[in-house]
């Protein structure tokens, strides 16, 4: 029967079926062959979702959305295009600079492409800029909103495994801010290299307060999620709901931008979007247990042990293993499905939980800026309105960036986990 899942679930994908439904009608099929009550079935869904942690993702997709209506997006990227528009490829800069702001809100890499590409992709190809590096830059810079916390992602993973969320989170900003300037210097070459403009002038020290004071708000409301949770203020699921009090305060009554129909429409796209991922996690907590009943994760974990218990080896592996998974499979559906398995063989060897859950979410992350099945690069390139293989081959220098830091995450623990017990303690 363990036969008889995997079978139906990789029919299921191939045929189109739903991620979430491919691992629900599996499992249907296990349970029926195996002659088990349904009522357990509908336990282990339900035992998925019945989680508070789990509350904060509504709140921070609500919480992005509530930017783009409320006009806050808009004065990110103003504020910062007024800090580095002076500089060789200034407005390609700002892409990736408040791409990291964003990121502070969001938690999810869509919502990155759509909100800030959807206003400067045309500024840059008004500007001068070619479509494809537009598009490319804006795909790239996404991939930091699940790292840099809070972070849709990073929430799946701790659930699923019994981590610590806030951990996740602080673990995740050394690397987002490292794959934040590691984008920047790739931008600034290739502008230089190709010429591409910049402000005429330099913003005046007036100019540069102006724009803050516009944006001060904005940027105090991802200043609020960060220190909120870093500093142990809030959970994640308080920081969130914080996070949607403060969007609709800040567009009602300060830029007052947000209006009733808007609020409205904020609410339905963050009940579709949440039901969604509801609904895959559900399906993804049946399917695991399976799993865990099957012994499916000792028997990976003692399958790759048998071939070598070198811990840098096995988590090149692991890497590589990810980075094609990342390519075809969406990342929370990954994520759900692989971490608690291949969490079970790093322990064996040493790695640290959460060390191991920013390099997961990381190697998954950057599959979305990926064909085939990247989202945030069709995005991309359908905001832009040009050829997927252009843009494909202008990501290449970026994609070599974010793997360095991979790279880093991976072998370097004090970057995540060292970062985490420094600021929240063992």
């Amino acid at each position: 029967m363990v036969a008889v899942l995997f079978i139906t679930f990789i029919v299921c994908l191939a045929l189109g079926v739903p991620v979430a439904f491919s691992l629900g009608l599996s499992s249907l099929v296990y349970f029926i062959g195996n002659d088990m009550s349904l009522y357990m079935f509908a336990q282990r869904f339900f035992a998925g979702l019945n989680s508070f942690t789990l509350l904060c993702i509504p709140g921070f997709v609500f919480a992005g959305s509530l930017m783009n209506q409320g006009g806050i997006t808009e004065r990110l990227i103003g504020f910062c295009n007024k800090i580095v528009g002076h500089i060789t490829g200034g407005l390609a800069i700002a892409n990736v600079v408040a791409s990291m702001l964003f990121a502070g809100i969001s938690g999810t890499a869509l919502a990155d492409t759509v909100s800030v590409g959807g206003v400067l992709i045309p500024s840059m190809k008004k500007e001068g800029y070619d479509a494809d590096f537009s598009c490319a830059v804006t795909a790239a810079s996404s991939c930091i909103g699940p790292i840099i916390p809070p972070s849709v992602p990073m929430i799946m993973a701790a659930t699923m495994t019994g981590l610590s969320v806030s951990k996740m989170f602080v673990a995740g900003m050394v690397p987002g801010i490292l794959m934040g300037l590691g984008m920047i210097f790739v931008s600034w070459y290739i502008s230089k290299k190709r010429h591409y403009p910049k402000a005429e002038k330099r913003s005046t020290l007036k100019e540069v307060l102006v724009s803050a004071k516009e944006s001060f708000f904005a940027i105090l409301m991802t200043l609020i999620i960060l220190s909120g949770i870093c500093f142990g203020f809030v959970t994640p699921t308080e920081a969130s709901i914080l996070a949607v009090v403060y969007g609709i305060f800040v567009g009602f009554f300060i830029y007052k931008e947000l209006t009733i129909p808007r609020l409205i429409e904020s609410m339905k796209s963050t009940v579709t979007s949440s039901a969604g991922i509801m609904v895959l996690v559900g399906m993804a907590n049946v399917f695991a247990y399976i799993l865990t009943k099957e012994q499916i994760p000792q028997m990976v974990a003692d399958a790759m042990l048998s071939l070598t218990s070198n811990k840098y080896i096995i988590l090149i592996l692991i890497n590589l293993l990810l980075v094609f998974v990342g390519m075809f499979m969406e990342t929370i559906a990954a994520i759900l499905i692989l971490f608690p398995v291949l969490l079970n063989l790093v322990l064996m060897v040493g790695v640290d939980p959460i060390q191991f859950g920013v390099m997961v979410v990381l190697n998954l992350v950057l599959g979305l800026c990926t064909p085939p099945v990247g989202v945030c690069l069709f995005a991309a390139t359908n905001i832009g309105e040009t050829k997927l293989t252009g843009v494909v081959k202008e990501l290449i220098p970026y994609l070599i960036s974010n793997f360095i830091v991979l790279g880093l995450v991976t072998f370097v623990p004090f970057l995540t986990s060292g970062i985490a017990e420094m600021l929240l303690g063992a």
